[in-house]
């Protein structure tokens, strides 16, 4: 199979023209030799190398290729992350001023999403899971429940894998949401790799969004859009409000490679996932009982900044932790020699793994204003210790994951202050809160 962009751009470079076009660089050498290479397929909108945000080539032929992948009518490519394709997903979806059922463990672009198109949030909560001090998958019954409470819902947003890497019913929600006439959409940041694997992670959605950068061999910001039943022309319009007019090619055409490096080298997800399965059976993680990314590995620790910091001390740096949680990313571009030393280091340090003290689960504060309302607000600083019942006018989000505790609009109350501190949070950082 090809690669049509990144093709696009290695014969324009080998034909060595007189740039005067922007970028500024015009193929020479960037300053650093570490950026060398990307400097000849860095270019912009000319004759051949198509524009992002209009129908033609090579973006048709590389952006038809992944929606074949993912089993989509159309893929979009994004270079703001999925960030971007969550507030053009919303914006295809949505029309200003609509309820939208979302999923309370969203990320804050969520919540950014419901305040630049003035959204009306129905949360849905997510179930909690006592024995993991998590929150966990929605299934069928989850949604189904709130849509009839609420008939009038046409919008569904949920994430799915999460950052532990729990996987919700996709399938059988789409299911529910359809019989009632709504639309699907998921933020899917964390599964670019699913499909890879041969997991069906998204069937049913009507949009998708995936970060390849989070979980493939691609550069930074690199993501996709994923639609079914959308007009492309619509999806390019949309995209282009919430993206640069200026994309970076280097940063498409990696997409272009991480797929067919992928279709070529089919075995290393495999043996990647394999690791994984193998580190949960030996050390206390998240287990089979859970619908799970395959590649996600969730370690359960007495103290997780406290094991974290101790992992890095030996040289490996995990994505996050909380207070009884390491998570770490596992991809097809992880070493052997990697993974071996993973394992010896997590077995010297058994004795701090093991469930944590028991936390709660995470409130569902009183919202007060809406959240266009209250990221427009006046606002003050003041430290969040020092903010009870205080309206926020930010989201007071661990990072990561970036699932507010409190949202825009949503009161600080005693029990929201009483959950950031037992999960570790900062409550001496300065926050902003409505005048």
């Amino acid at each position: 199979m090809p690669t049509p962009l990144y093709d696009v751009l290695v014969k324009y470079a080998a034909r060595n023209p007189a740039r005067f076009h922007m970028p500024g660089h015009k193929g020479t050498s960037l300053p650093a030799p570490e950026l060398a290479g990307l400097s000849a397929i860095d270019v912009t909108e000319i004759p051949g190398t198509g524009n992002l945000y209009e129908a033609g080539e090579p973006f048709d032929s590389a952006q038809k290729l992944w929606a074949e992948v993912f089993g989509f009518e159309h893929c979009q490519f994004l270079t703001g992350g999925s960030t971007m394709g969550i507030h053009t997903g919303l914006a295809l979806f949505c029309r200003p001023g609509d309820q939208v059922l979302v999923d309370r463990g969203c990320h804050r672009a969520v919540y950014n999403a419901l305040a630049l198109l003035d959204l009306e949030p129905v949360f849905l909560e997510r179930p909690w899971l006592p024995e993991h001090n998590l929150t966990g998958p929605f299934f069928p019954e989850d949604v189904e429940k709130m849509l009839d409470i609420h008939p009038e819902i046409k919008t569904v947003c949920i994430t799915s894998p999460t950052y532990s890497g729990l996987l919700s019913d996709i399938a059988g929600i789409s299911r529910v949401i359809h019989a009632r006439g709504g639309k699907l959409f998921v933020d899917g940041a964390h599964g670019a790799h699913l499909p890879f694997l041969s997991v069906d992670a998204f069937t049913g959605a009507d949009g998708v969004v995936v970060s390849a950068h989070k979980t493939l061999p691609a550069m930074g910001q690199s993501a996709l859009l994923f639609t079914n039943g959308v007009d492309p022309d619509q999806v390019r319009r949309t995209a282009s409000i919430y993206g640069s007019s200026s994309p970076s090619y280097p940063m498409m055409a990696s997409l272009d490679l991480a797929r067919q490096w992928l279709l070529d080298h089919p075995g290393e997800y495999r043996r990647a996932a394999d690791r994984v399965a193998g580190l949960r059976d030996k050390y206390p993680s998240l287990g089979a009982v859970l619908p799970l990314d395959p590649c996600r590995f969730t370690l359960k620790v007495k103290n997780g900044p406290t094991f974290a910091r101790g992992l890095e001390a030996r040289g490996i740096y995990p994505e996050m932790e909380d207070g009884g949680h390491v998570v770490f990313i596992c991809t097809a571009s992880d070493s052997e020699e990697n993974f071996r030393h993973l394992e010896e280091v997590l077995t010297e340090k058994r004795e701090e793994m093991g469930d944590c003290p028991p936390l709660p689960a995470p409130p569902l504060p009183e919202r007060v204003l809406s959240p266009r309302q209250a990221l427009f607000a006046p606002s003050e600083g003041r430290r969040l210790a020092d903010c009870e019942g205080a309206v926020s006018a930010v989201q007071v989000a661990p990072y990561p994951p970036g699932v507010p505790v409190v949202a825009p609009g949503e009161r600080i109350g005693k029990k929201e202050l009483s959950y950031l501190r037992q999960i570790g949070y900062n409550t001496m950082l300065e926050i902003r809160t409505v005048k």
